[in-house]
């Protein structure tokens, strides 16, 4: 046990994950709580929940590069130990402060977190994974982080109508500042990215360097994150309430239709670790990440459209958990691939430029689905043009796939 424990505090992944998952409690609580109950926060109308929900991440637009710069003149631990005050404070803030303008604040603030978190997080991982595990490393990065979504919108949908919006803030604040004595007392440091392993990783210049096959990286990362961290995260308690009403009954029990969405959320959350490693391991293999990407987008884009009817509960449930599969798979593939990628120039620079094009497709994600929803049929239009758009991609992902593959022959030919 002894062992074990060493070996987990002395995992700079790990380490960053649980940190950052503690960090993510109450942003993951306000996904399910405040659609709901945005008037026991001060707001005044439900167009506001949308603006509330983007604007953490429209900050990091402008901030992004700002953390970029700062990380390239301060440590990785430095930088992660503001984000764990900054998200710690700003949680506890939803609790004690009520009104538009002052949450406008605190999200910008909570947006700020996240830019050191996301910039950093991905950092850790690019210097301290070993090149052939990138991706279960990825997947575990990623499935451990996100348990704090787990923990955030289970618990925090089952309180939240129990003790209130503002009590539970106040919990969850002050269980994100715990990370703070994990990362005084980590190692972790940038001491592994020295200049002779950049100039190793500069020199892995294959057509992955090049310019057009960076830019669909950028711009899946927008797609997809504006899909599903931004429309399906921010939507779905919404469109349970739309379907089935405020109070759900199941098997005679009847829940709140912030509980029901959290615990559909959470189930995702709960497979994180496991789904998020396994797609990351088999992607490490010789078949490379593409195939399965190009598959999982196929797959997702059948599947996406159809949360938007009304189907029996407990059928429009499965097909709900399959489209949170859908986005474990794709997001672990898709970060690992720009991991990759970065490996092959400055890994902040290029990190920091992906980020920023999640940070724009998950901000216009609840924008335009509060937009949407209010026409008659919105729903409709919001989730199967996701639909539209997943194929799209695997369209795009295809072609690339075999211009790659046409390049390795040509490079195997003229070796020759």
């Amino acid at each position: 046990m002894a062992a074990i424990k060493n070996q987990l505090s002395s995992n700079p992944i790990i380490i960053v994950a649980i940190v950052t998952a503690l960090s993510l409690l109450g942003d993951s609580m306000l996904y399910i709580a405040l659609p709901i109950y945005w008037e026991s926060a001060g707001q005044d109308s439900i167009w506001q929940v949308g603006v509330l929900l983007s604007i953490n991440r429209f900050i990091r637009l402008p901030f992004n590069p700002l953390a970029g710069w700062m990380y390239k003149h301060i440590s990785l631990k430095a930088g992660l130990i503001i984000a764990v005050l900054l998200g710690g404070f700003t949680t506890i803030g939803y609790g004690v402060f009520e009104g538009f303008a002052a949450w406008v604040i605190l999200r910008a603030l909570w947006g700020i977190a996240w830019s050191f978190f996301r910039i950093g997080g991905l950092s850790v991982v690019a210097v301290y994974a070993e090149n052939n595990k990138r991706g279960s490393s990825m997947g575990l990065y990623n499935g451990l982080y996100r348990t704090g979504s787990l923990v955030g919108m289970l618990i925090g949908g089952f309180l939240v109508p129990i003790i209130g919006l503002s009590t539970v803030s106040i919990a969850f604040g002050l269980l994100s500042l715990l990370g703070l004595p994990l990362m005084l007392n980590s190692n972790i440091n940038q001491d592994g990215e020295t200049p002779e392993k950049k100039d190793r990783m500069a020199e892995e210049k294959p057509f992955i360097g090049k310019a057009g096959y960076k830019a669909s990286i950028i711009v899946s990362g927008f797609l997809i994150a504006m899909l599903y961290q931004g429309i399906v995260t921010s939507t779905l308690s919404s469109l349970i309430e739309h379907f089935y009403g405020e109070r759900i009954s199941i098997w005679n029990v009847v829940v709140s239709v912030t509980l029901l969405s959290g615990i559909i959320q959470a189930v995702r959350w709960t497979w994180e670790p496991f789904l998020g490693r396994t797609v990351g391991h088999w992607s490490d293999g010789a078949r490379g990440r593409l195939p399965i990407f190009i598959v999982s987008l196929i797959s997702a884009g059948f599947i996406f459209g159809m949360v938007s009817i009304r189907l029996p509960l407990g059928l429009w449930i499965a097909v709900t958990l399959l489209v949170m599969a859908g986005a474990t798979i794709l997001l672990t593939i898709l970060d690992t691939i720009a991991l990759d990628t970065a490996k092959t120039a400055n890994v902040v620079s290029f990190l920091t430029i992906y980020s920023i094009s999640q940070d724009v497709g998950a901000a216009l994600g609840p924008a335009i689905s509060y937009i949407l929803i209010q026409l008659e049929a919105g729903f409709t239009f919001l989730y199967w043009g996701g639909s539209i758009i997943l194929l799209i991609l695997a369209a795009i992902w295809t072609v690339l796939a075999k211009r790659l593959n046409t390049f390795i022959k040509k490079e195997i030919y003229e070796s020759y």
